[in-house]
């Protein structure tokens, strides 16, 4: 059996193992595969991986012998799923792998806006402190998360893990989801209004969906506090990037911290990369070693379950 992984560099820079795939047939990996290039890689193969590689409409029917298409992500949507039926190809993705990483990622940009370490560490090793003529000096304000009101929007599993942790900050939590939710942890669902005006930081953890893209635009960014911090781990697209930083150059909210960008790599251009008091990571919540492991663990699970006869968290 001809397997064929086809951007597996993000996945395993060179700290994991590809052996438990390599179990299951003939395996070629590449680091990066370009789109001209997917279809002259993929021939052949019965099964291929993907993570950012498009399967589209055209390039599905250029496959014959193509019967498994395994995402290496949660998000799907790199597959036609609908071309992929009429194909008769089972695409399995990997659900809630990194869950508690994403959620630690959401607070390690919390805690960024509470008490910007980096910036005192940089002053320490600058020589400020040995300099000072006082035994403590802050160069941002101090901000104790504790009765902070964090608003959640998307109360799915990473929803409800932010919470944990926001609770055992001892902030208060209020969330928005599309349907209600019920739950055992201390927290309110009120309506999206409502989480924007009483919220001091807001963080989205919602899917991306043809309904919701750019919803966070300039009316809703309105309504947030102007001392209020924006947090995003979800998707880029979620938010209208312009409108965002035009609210942080302009100072309508006190600064946003996102994993995640409508382009990545960020197009040339995109404003938010030089808009005041925004923190970007390079989308790397979901990329801890410990998640890492999972989503290949999980990913062979999947290959192997549909060689058996019984597919698994298939999306199609």
């Amino acid at each position: 059996m001809k397997i064929v992984v086809l951007d597996g560099y993000t996945l395993n820079p060179g700290d994991l193992s590809w052996d438990g795939i390599k179990e299951l047939g003939d395996c070629t990996i590449y680091d990066r595969t370009p789109p001209e290039k997917t279809v002259e890689r993929a021939t052949g193969a019965r099964a291929v991986f993907t993570n950012k590689v498009m399967f589209d409409k055209n390039t599905i029917g250029q496959l014959p012998d193509l019967e498994f298409i395994g995402v290496l992500a949660t998000g799907y949507n790199v597959v036609d799923i609908e071309a992929t039926r009429e194909a008769g190809i089972t695409v399995s993705n990997i659900p809630a792998y990194s869950t508690a990483s994403v959620a630690q990622m959401v607070f390690s940009h919390i805690l960024h806006f509470a008490q910007n370490i980096s910036i005192h560490a940089a002053s320490v090793r600058a020589g400020e402190w040995a300099d000072s003529i006082d035994f403590s000096y802050h160069k941002t304000p101090q901000t104790e998360l504790a009765g902070k009101t964090l608003g959640i929007i998307g109360f799915g599993q990473i929803g409800q893990a932010v919470t944990r942790i926001g609770l055992a900050f001892g902030m208060k939590i209020i969330f928005n989801n599309r349907s209600p939710k019920e739950t055992d942890l201390d927290a309110r669902q009120v309506d999206l209004d409502t989480l924007l005006t009483q919220s001091d930081f807001v963080s989205i953890n919602c899917p991306l969906t043809d309904e919701n893209e750019g919803f966070f635009n300039k009316s809703i960014i309105e309504k947030m506090k102007p001392t209020a911090f924006l947090v995003n781990t979800g998707r880029g697209p979620l938010i209208n990037e312009d409108d965002l930083a035009e609210a942080l150059i302009n100072g309508r909210i006190a600064g946003a911290g996102l994993d995640v960008l409508s382009t990545e790599p960020p197009r040339p251009g995109n404003p938010l990369t030089t808009a005041t008091n925004c923190s970007i990571t390079p989308h790397i919540a979901w990329a801890t070693t410990e998640a890492r492991e999972r989503l290949m663990q999980i990913a062979k699970e999947n290959l192997k379950a549909f060689l058996e006869g019984k597919p698994q968290n298939k999306v199609n």
